[in-house]
């Protein structure tokens, strides 16, 4: 059985805040090409989530190095966002 490559990745408004994931998981592209970023190989990142196949690792990571500026610019979103939350605590908590 083939299976094409746009079939295993999924962007829907109502999971994962619309990031795009592998279908059928609340696994993100984003989280995934993180840990390869951080040097795990892609067998390693098929061992941390045994529900995916490899095919689905890989096809996370092609979508990586084809639109890498699109998943470095929502790292830096989600990193922006974390930081204006931490500073909205820390402002309501006094310190």
């Amino acid at each position: 059985m083939s299976v094409a490559l746009d079939a295993l990745l999924v962007r829907t408004d109502d999971t994962c805040g619309g990031r795009l994931r592998v279908s059928g998981t609340r696994v993100t592209v984003l989280q995934l090409a993180l840990l390869y970023r951080r040097g795990l190989t892609p067998e390693e990142i098929a061992d941390q989530y045994p529900h995916l196949s490899l095919a689905q690792v890989y096809a996370a990571l092609a979508y990586y190095h084809a639109n890498r500026e699109e998943i470095e610019a929502a790292w830096q979103q989600e990193d922006d966002d974390a930081r204006r939350l931490e500073q909205q605590f820390a402002d309501r908590s006094g310190n």
